[in-house]
């Protein structure tokens, strides 16, 4: 028995010698799974890197770690992410964005006719299916799933570019509150972009993971997540390895765009004080869109930041007369039409002009604590989701409400992606192990949605 005993202990030994020895000198296996987060603004692809136990998200060839989910149809060509942002402004009624809102869902007349009137693009209803109406040099419909296969496929070809190999499987996540069509429908998606998809992930326990709350002794976890378009709120409870998805509430018209556009306006409002007139151009329209964007991500750190932008504007009748120094506005040059429009934006007028709809965010968070039968007090983990979360005045209601701060030890934009990444190297065998997630599912489960 000895002898035998002693057999034993040197076959382990050899085993775990060899495994290390393995690690130490042979080159790291390919990651055979991609981990796929098809958002309804933005989408992302990661890798988990065997060996290491890191997650890689993978760039498109500017660097970006995130494509917008837009996709833009031109008389011989389709432009996908940033290209189809590109286009947005100069080609609006043939870029179609916001695609996951209605993959996969029926709609009444009516409801879809409200849908239709936020978009520039033509939205049209068959059998209560929403379809995208495309007019180049022919007419002709796209699908939801057509749109978001077409995101799909620059992911995978993102993906095949990074690791040098064709990528044939994937993790994709959902929104919690999917229900079987909507996530058939994702699925099929990823079909007609060649992907086959091995595992759906709800997206709160991706993003559960992705801060790690599967290694760690936590109960319950509360996941804002709050993107470009959207708010979701998901109270998670934990049992050992498995996550069970207790409520979920949210608003589907609130989200970084909203934000925008109360910024927009009151530029808007400065404008036409100033000149009597607004800029008509779509280029330019889009150029000062894109100035929001970047002072809306400058105030998260600084205290200020200036808009500085070439406009052309209708003349104004008064135009001889000493224009008045007002709100930091100035003209720096005049000359016809063509002006130099320059104001300063703080962090305190950028707060004063959402102030309504950072404090809507605690709606959606008291109906997930009521429905999960659960005092403020109980939460273990707030976890944040979503660009939009990194709004200092959002974090401080957070924050104000629970009497803690919600843990940020993740890039907000990434955390969906790097947990779906997670699942894939556990589906696809990488080593080392992780604990495997499991998701209960709770069929009677509705999400309550605040508009």
């Amino acid at each position: 028995d000895a002898a035998k005993m002693t057999m034993e202990c040197s076959a382990i030994l050899t085993l775990l010698l060899a495994g290390y020895l393995a690690q130490q000198y042979l080159p790291m296996p390919t990651p055979k799974v991609i981990g796929v987060d098809l958002g309804t603004t933005y989408c992302s692809v990661g890798v988990f890197l065997p060996g290491t136990g890191q997650v890689k998200v993978i760039p498109d060839e500017s660097g970006h770690n995130s494509i917008p989910s837009i996709v833009s149809f031109t008389e011989g060509d389709i432009y996908v992410g940033y290209d189809g942002l590109e286009l947005a402004d100069s080609n609006p009624q043939n870029t179609v964005y916001d695609a996951k809102r209605f993959i996969g869902k029926l709609f009444t007349p009516k409801e879809l006719i409200s849908e239709s009137r936020r978009y520039p693009f033509k939205i049209i209803n068959n059998k209560g299916a929403a379809e995208f109406s495309i007019a180049t040099n022919e007419t002709y419909n796209v699908t939801p799933e057509y749109i978001g296969s077409q995101l799909l496929l620059k992911l995978k070809r993102m993906s095949e570019d990074y690791l040098g190999m064709p990528v044939s499987r994937a993790v994709i996540s959902v929104p919690a509150e999917f229900d079987e069509r909507q996530r058939n429908y994702t699925i099929k998606a990823a079909r007609l972009a060649g992907l086959e998809i091995l595992r759906v992930i709800n997206e709160p326990t991706a993003a559960a993971m992705a801060y790690g709350l599967h290694k760690v002794d936590v109960s319950n976890v509360l996941v804002v997540d709050l993107g470009g378009g959207t708010l979701d709120v998901s109270l998670l409870n934990k049992q050992g390895g498995m996550f069970l998805t207790r409520a979920m509430a949210g608003n589907n018209k609130l989200g970084g765009q909203d934000f925008n556009q109360r910024l927009m306006q009151y530029l808007y409002d400065e404008m036409h004080h100033t000149y009597g007139s607004l800029p008509s151009k779509k280029e330019e329209i889009h150029r000062l869109r894109q100035a929001v964007e970047a002072v809306k991500l400058n105030l998260t750190v600084h205290n200020s930041s200036t808009i500085r932008i070439s406009l052309t504007m209708p003349q104004r009748k008064d135009q001889h007369e000493p224009l008045k120094e007002e709100n930091k506005v100035y003209i720096l040059t005049s000359l016809g039409k063509k002006v130099l429009f320059e104001t300063e934006i703080s962090r305190k007028l950028f707060e004063t002009l959402n102030e309504d709809l950072f404090e809507k965010i605690l709606v959606p968070i008291k109906q997930v604590l009521k429905e999960g039968h659960l005092h403020k007090t109980e939460v273990d983990e707030i976890v944040l989701v979503g660009g939009s979360t990194r709004i200092p005045r959002i974090r401080k209601v957070i924050t104000e409400f629970f009497g803690k701060k919600p843990n940020t030890s993740v890039d907000p934009d990434l955390a969906v992606v790097i947990g779906v990444a997670i699942q894939a190297g556990i589906v696809g065998g990488s080593w080392p192990l992780q604990v495997s997630a499991v998701e209960i599912p709770n069929r009677h489960l509705r999400k309550t949605n605040f508009i």
